[in-house]
């Protein structure tokens, strides 16, 4: 059995809407053989990251940038789980640890912009070495049901990845 491990910081009730859709669409009935493990980012470890085959993202964008629940995440897991450094102190490309090419997939909810957020996500994902599997999802102001779905079909769609 696969497993895919949702990081998330789930704050406000609209990006706990997010969360809990893209855990939903993860956990589709039609979908089998995936074992979906769901951790905030304040508590999500490098043993869960060692341990899943694929992951899903998600973050508000604050200020710009992303929560700095999941920028923890990412510090506190980093070296443990592969990730590669530049001599200068910055993510180097290729990285070659236990989770190089496994799946990610990151959903960004702001109030006006997220591409700060985005970019950030994206650069240490790259320095881990993981492979996107699907557009980002960008979701600007509320959140209502198009949005959900969308959420919905992220989570099953690595789910379903997961599970070939």
């Amino acid at each position: 059995m696969s497993t895919l491990l949702l990081v998330h910081h789930a704050p406000t009730p609209s990006v706990r809407a997010l969360a809990d859709a893209v855990t939903a669409g993860a956990r589709d009935p039609e979908i089998d053989g995936v074992d979906v493990v769901v951790r905030p980012a304040l508590e999500a470890t490098a043993a869960d990251v060692l341990a899943a085959d694929g992951y899903v993202l998600g973050t508000p964008a604050n200020f710009g940038y992303m929560s700095g629940a999941l920028k923890h995440f990412f510090d506190t897991i980093f070296l443990e789980a592969g990730g590669a450094l530049s001599d200068d102190g910055s993510a180097a490309s290729g990285a070659d640890g236990p989770a190089r090419r496994k799946p990610y997939a990151l959903w960004v909810h702001g109030r006006y912009d997220t591409a700060g957020a985005v970019r950030a996500v994206q650069s240490i994902v790259g320095a881990l070495g993981w492979a996107q599997a699907a557009p980002v999802l960008e979701i600007l102001g509320d959140v209502e049901e198009p949005q959900r779905a969308a959420a919905y079909e992220l989570g099953a769609t690595l789910a379903a990845l997961l599970s070939a």
